[in-house]
Parts: structure tokens; C-alpha cells; sequence
């Protein structure tokens, strides 16, 4: 072992949860005579510090931020955890087999949307960390701490690891065609080889640090004096999801693989201006049955090619 702080890729977990919550409390009821007491929740902002996050999470909060906030209507509960947050991200220095930021433009160097960012360098003259300010805030934390400037060979080696790094991606997506392509072949074979092997589990849905479903769940307890109504996560790959009068619009497993991959690449455009994917790869690495998206567009786009 190294010793590296940073020395690995993205694990399941993004920041979208402390942003946009698993469970989040809408409001309350109490009874009060013949009626109802109804509390609206609301959420007291936050003073978060985000410590090692990578450039695809900065991406993924940048989306997050038009679908929460970018829009006609804001969501309170994001805005309020969101409003001042002092993120330290980190230039990532080893990449995943499933990682493709490169190819999503998404990494793996930051370029935005940080206070301060860390390259960190290991080699025989030690162990330490090349920063770079982002923001006045960063820049009046680096003044409290001990350091010193930078040597140019320092930095220099700083942008070679990086750019090492983006040389190890293990995946890759077309970006600029994706789109295209997939509204093109709604309807190929392909959706229905995927759907015998997608268990319908959601896990892609869950790890994914910009996937925004929910659903809304009421409740009370056993006096019937006390209830509640809270927005927990969701997944389109649930059948519950897209269910309406008379049942689920989406009954087939096929449906609902194929509603999730064309949303997050394709029509993701038409709604937010961007892909929904940053090339984390976390859905392929907690993906139970080994369901890789680059491989599934590689399919399709090899597909045209072969006609």
C-alpha cells in the first residue's frame, strides 16, 4: 500500500444524499377537535463542506441543480442543502475499469464548481498535495493552513497524473452520436437480449448520483390523531412507478430498461440541455447481472454499422 488519501475510484455512494434525501419529510398532521392540524416541513439550510469530491460529482450536482432548481419551480428541500456548500474536490489520480468520464467530458480533472481542488503526489520526495483555489472561500481557507507555493515541476506533475489518468479509462461512450442513436432504435432487438438479464432491481437508479425519482408515501399511525406524507427515492424500474388507472404503462422489463437508458442519454437533452450520465460508471459496477450501458449502445451503434 501506498498510503494514498484518494487512491481509488467512486464507491456506490454519491453526494445526492445529503442533497436530494432518500426519505424527505413533506409534512405533518396532528388532530385537533373535528379537524386537522396540517405542519408544512420545511428544511433550514444547510452548511455543508463536501471533502474528496471527484469531477464526475461535480458534473452529477451540476445537473442536479437544473432539474431541482434550473427550472420554472425550485424544490425547497435541494435549494435549502445546496445554498452554500464549500466542496474540496479532488483530481482523480487512478481511475475504475468501468470509469468513462473522458469520453462524457466529464473528467477526470476538475475545471468548476469548487473552492478547492487537490492533486495529491506520491513519489521518493513525499507524500503531499498540489492545490489549486477555486473561489475567494478557498483561497482565505488555504491562507489559514500551512503551505507554501507550488514549484512548477510540482504542478507539472500534478497535470501528467491527471492526464495519465485519462488514458486508464476502462470504458467509453459515444457522446456526440448516443442520442441519435438510440431514438432510432426504439424498437431493436437489443432491448429484449438486455431484458433477460436485467432483474428490475433498480440498483442503477440507486447509485447513480443523478437519477431524481421519488414517490410519495402517506401515513399514520394506530389513533389516527397523528399522520404524515414524506417523498422517499424511487425507480423507474420499479412497476409502481409508471402506474396509472388501470395499471402500469410500463409492464415489461424491456420498457422500463429501455425508458431509463434513453432517458439518461437521449432525451435527457430535450428536458435539462445535457446527458444525464458523467461516466462514474456506477451502474455497471453494482449492476448484479454485469449490465454495461456503453456496451449496450456499442450493440446498437455496431448494428447500423453492419447494415
Amino acid at each position: 500500500m501506498d498510503g494514498a488519501f484518494f487512491g481509488y475510484a467512486v464507491g456506490p455512494h454519491s453526494f445526492k444524499q445529503f442533497l436530494h434525501v432518500p426519505r424527505q419529510e413533506l409534512w405533518r398532521a396532528h388532530r385537533s377537535g373535528e379537524g386537522l392540524d396540517i405542519e408544512p416541513v420545511e428544511t433550514a439550510p444547510a452548511k455543508y463542506a463536501f471533502i474528496g469530491v471527484r469531477s464526475c460529482e461535480i458534473y452529477a450536482i451540476g445537473i442536479q441543480d437544473r432539474v431541482m432548481m434550473g427550472g420554472a419551480y425550485t424544490d425547497p428541500h435541494y435549494a435549502a442543502r445546496r445554498h452554500d456548500n464549500f466542496i474540496v474536490a479532488v483530481n482523480c489520480g487512478q481511475a475504475g475499469g468501468t470509469c468513462f468520464c473522458v469520453s462524457m467530458r466529464t473528467g477526470p480533472g476538475v475545471d468548476h464548481g469548487f473552492d478547492l481542488a487537490l492533486t495529491e503526489l506520491i513519489g521518493d520526495d513525499g507524500h503531499f498535495l498540489v492545490v489549486e483555489s477555486g473561489s475567494q472561500r478557498g483561497t482565505d481557507v488555504l491562507n489559514e493552513i500551512p503551505s507554501r507555493p507550488a514549484e512548477e515541476g510540482e504542478v507539472e506533475r500534478a497535470r501528467q497524473l491527471v492526464a495519465e489518468t485519462g488514458e486508464q479509462m476502462g470504458r467509453e461512450m459515444p457522446v456526440d452520436e448516443v442520442r441519435d442513436t438510440l431514438m432510432r432504435n426504439l424498437e431493436h432487438p437489443r432491448w429484449d437480449e438486455v431484458a433477460e438479464r436485467c432483474l428490475s432491481c433498480g440498483n442503477c437508479t440507486l447509485v447513480c448520483p443523478t437519477c431524481f425519482c421519488t414517490t410519495i408515501v402517506d401515513s399514520s399511525d394506530l389513533t389516527g390523531d397523528h399522520a404524515g406524507r414524506a417523498r422517499h427515492w424511487d425507480s423507474c424500474f420499479t412497476m409502481d412507478f409508471s402506474h396509472l388507472h388501470g395499471g402500469s404503462v410500463r409492464q415489461s422489463t424491456k420498457a422500463r430498461y429501455r425508458q431509463w437508458l434513453t432517458h439518461k442519454l437521449a432525451t435527457w437533452y430535450d428536458q435539462f440541455g445535457s446527458s444525464g450520465c458523467v461516466g462514474c460508471g456506477r451502474c455497471i459496477s453494482w449492476c448484479p447481472v454485469g449490465i454495461d450501458i456503453t456496451e449496450e449502445v456499442r450493440a446498437i451503434a455496431a448494428s447500423e454499422d453492419e447494415k
